[in-house]
């Protein structure tokens, strides 16, 4: 029986550098205007454990940084590593003892349990495009699309991900052109929304240190997300 595999295109392989990128963006005005104001962000590189990345976003969904550093600091201390087994192998009451709501114990021991299993082949992960990937993910408790976008973006570096489901991305368009936005103008910055979609974050960031001291001294690099 033949199998059929998509390929990686080359549109959706990780930017080496934000040249082309952002010359291209810049033929909208406004994200022109926004990225002059923001100025150069860092090239993203892909994670060389997308298991242990993707239950590190789990862990600090919902938190502050310096929060979800120490819960996730707390499970490294504990299990030594961050693998399938070692997840598996912990009681789900020691999880917990670590800062993880119930309902975060559950998703990353279901995110193992697939590992294990061979459900999710988080080896090939990043060798499939990213409707693929989020559709081999979002079946498991607790990872809805949002999640899986934000892992494509910062996990594995992908160029053209943007997400509707992000509110400060949502409130970032909105401001930017002030009315209802058509899909045609976000659709029309592929293939790199990812890189608009941390311009519009790094604007939020930039306001935000602006308001709390007067000028922007913070790092605005988003190599993670808000």
């Amino acid at each position: 029986m033949a199998v059929s595999v998509t390929l990686l295109s080359s549109s959706h392989l990780p930017l080496t550098d934000h040249a082309q990128a952002v010359t291209w963006l810049e033929r909208d005005s406004a994200l022109a205007a926004l990225i002059s104001q923001v100025g150069p962000l860092p090239v993203l590189v892909p994670t060389s454990d997308p298991f242990g990345t993707l239950v590190r976003s789990v862990t600090g969904q919902q938190l502050s940084v310096r929060a979800a550093a120490s819960i996730y600091a707390r499970v490294v201390s504990t299990l030594g590593e961050v693998t399938p087994g070692t997840l598996l192998r912990a009681e789900p009451e020691t999880l917990r003892s670590f800062g993880l709501s119930w309902a975060k114990v559950r998703t990353v021991r279901a995110l193992a349990e697939a590992a294990q299993g061979g459900r999710v082949d988080f080896a090939h992960l990043a060798s499939l495009p990213d409707e693929e990937a989020i559709a081999q993910l979002t079946p498991l408790p607790g990872i809805g699309r949002w999640t899986v976008e934000m892992f494509l973006m910062f996990g594995l570096a992908r160029p053209d991900v943007f997400s509707f489901g992000d509110l400060v991305l949502r409130q970032e368009l909105q401001k930017l052109y002030s009315d209802d936005v058509p899909d045609e103008v976000v659709a029309s910055w592929s293939p790199y929304r990812t890189l608009a979609a941390r311009y519009l974050w790094a604007e939020k960031a930039r306001r935000r240190l602006n308001a709390a001291a007067g000028t922007v001294t913070g790092d605005l690099s988003l190599t993670d997300p808000l």
